[in-house]
């Protein structure tokens, strides 16, 4: 967080105490950003919260509500009057009322839909029928619409009266009777116009780019990234709209993702907290299922090493090469798996690219194998001094299971991704666990062919 030096939590704890700074401290408020002030909220007491929340500005307390966690909003709204709460729901955005709403116990929705207004009870029931990690979960009601036949003194003209409202006012949305798309104008466009009377069709710019509300937020996070929108607008199957995605909306998705898929990478169950508001008994949850699951498909390769057994008893050496050989082909898969889940995260690798994706991979399998095999004979050789026949079997090995674990690797994502499953669920744990198990039995297998075992 950076704070402003002139207001740290100390001096603000100090004002909440005494009745007669609180005109002092509305004015230190007025200049602390909402996300600022979001962290102050999370050191203050309990019984504080109130207090402060009501010195804060009309707009600026919404601001605000909408950056607490859900856990401080619930606190909050336990300290807020029927009258204070209801100012709090027609003040912010209808996305982040949902958003609320979904995050709320039974008792506190109940108490919040009681104090909304019935067009913003309706707007936000509604809202609630789409998946929630749906373009139409995460859009906002709030935009502003023009119609074609408007001149460029009428729409500056209804901006004025209800732009205060609307998420954004930077993009316009000019639309038929029915409320179809027919094409966006920017505030810019309408601000530079040379004649007044001009007509808004004449300046929307036409087709617009839009997804429908059954679009997945991934899908609708990356056209953000790809063309640097501001907003998204959002059409129902009729072709109407409805609604549109805000940039704050696309990072939040983004960032919401690549925690989700850093955790899977890392066998990890997703979570929405940070690490130190969840419990132990979360934290436990989360990772202690991948972990007994990582443990019972490691027993593949036990198995494995039971049934050679004979012939590690007669080449007792090959044992000591064992963890090399996994450890290169584990890193080798995590290596071609973690560039194939990035390059789809951001749609520059599709399932169709399947066969570009293997042919690729087999070359570099084979640089990359036959690299690291020319520099371990040298070593087995000159340092460790082992036996030509033992020599060959590590680094045919070392060649074999660096190419498979390679096209494995690129593989598997894919196949997740045409099992609706997602890709990261096949990154670095699981890849590591398949590998060791197909990389026994190549070392094996050479070494039974080679070694007459």
């Amino acid at each position: 967080m950076v704070k402003n030096e002139n207001t740290p939590l100390k001096n603000i704890l100090e004002n909440l105490d005494d009745a007669r700074k609180y005109q002092s401290l509305r004015e230190i408020l007025r200049n602390i950003p909402a996300a600022d002030l979001a962290e102050v909220f999370e050191e203050l007491p309990e019984e504080k919260m109130p207090i402060l929340f009501r010195l804060c500005r009309k707009d600026q307390a919404a601001d605000l509500f909408a950056e607490l966690p859900p856990e401080i909003q619930k606190k909050l709204i336990d300290g807020l009057g029927d009258t204070e709460l209801k100012d709090v729901i027609e003040a912010l955005f209808t996305d982040d009322a949902v958003d609320l709403v979904e995050e709320m116990p039974a008792g506190v929705v109940q108490r919040i839909l009681a104090q909304a207004e019935p067009d913003t009870r309706r707007m936000i029931n509604e809202l609630l029928k789409y998946p929630e990690d749906s373009a139409g979960g995460v859009m906002t009601t709030e935009f502003m619409e023009l119609k074609p036949d408007m001149t460029v003194s009428d729409a500056l003209e209804s901006i004025r009266e209800s732009g205060i409202d609307k998420a954004t006012i930077n993009n316009c949305y000019v639309t038929t009777q029915d409320h179809r798309l027919l094409g966006a104008v920017s505030l810019r466009a309408l601000v530079l116009a040379k004649d007044s009377e001009t007509p808004v069709s004449q300046l929307m710019k036409s087709p617009v780019i839009s997804v429908q509300t059954t679009e997945d937020q991934e899908n609708v996070s990356r056209l953000f990234e790809k063309y640097g929108f501001l907003a998204l607008p959002v059409a129902d199957g009729e072709g109407r709209l409805v609604g549109i995605v805000t940039v704050d909306d696309a990072i939040t998705i983004l960032r919401s993702e690549n925690n989700e898929d850093m955790a899977i990478m890392n066998a990890m169950g997703p979570s929405e907290k940070p690490y130190f508001k969840q419990s132990m008994w979360d934290l436990y949850k989360n990772r202690a299922p991948w972990l007994l699951f990582l443990m019972i498909s490691a027993t593949f390769s036990s198995m494995v090493i039971r049934s050679f057994e004979s012939a590690l008893a007669a080449v007792a050496v090959l044992t000591a090469y064992i963890p090399m050989l996994t450890d290169a082909g584990g890193n080798a898969g995590s290596q071609s798996t973690s560039t194939i889940i990035c390059g789809m995260a951001v749609g520059d690798i599709r399932p169709r690219d399947l066969p570009r994706i293997l042919w690729r991979e087999w070359r570099v399998g084979l640089l990359c194998g036959g690299t690291l095999a020319v520099c371990n004979f040298a070593k087995l050789m000159l340092l460790d001094r082992v036996g030509f026949g033992v020599a060959m079997v590590v680094c045919l090995t070392l060649v074999c299971t660096v190419l498979l674990s390679q096209l494995i690797g690129g593989v598997l994502p894919v196949i997740a991704k045409k099992l609706k499953m997602d890709p990261a669920v096949m990154a670095s744990p699981l890849i590591t666990t398949i590998v060791d198990t197909t990389t026994l039995l190549i070392y094996f297998n050479i070494a039974k062919a080679l070694l007459h075992l």
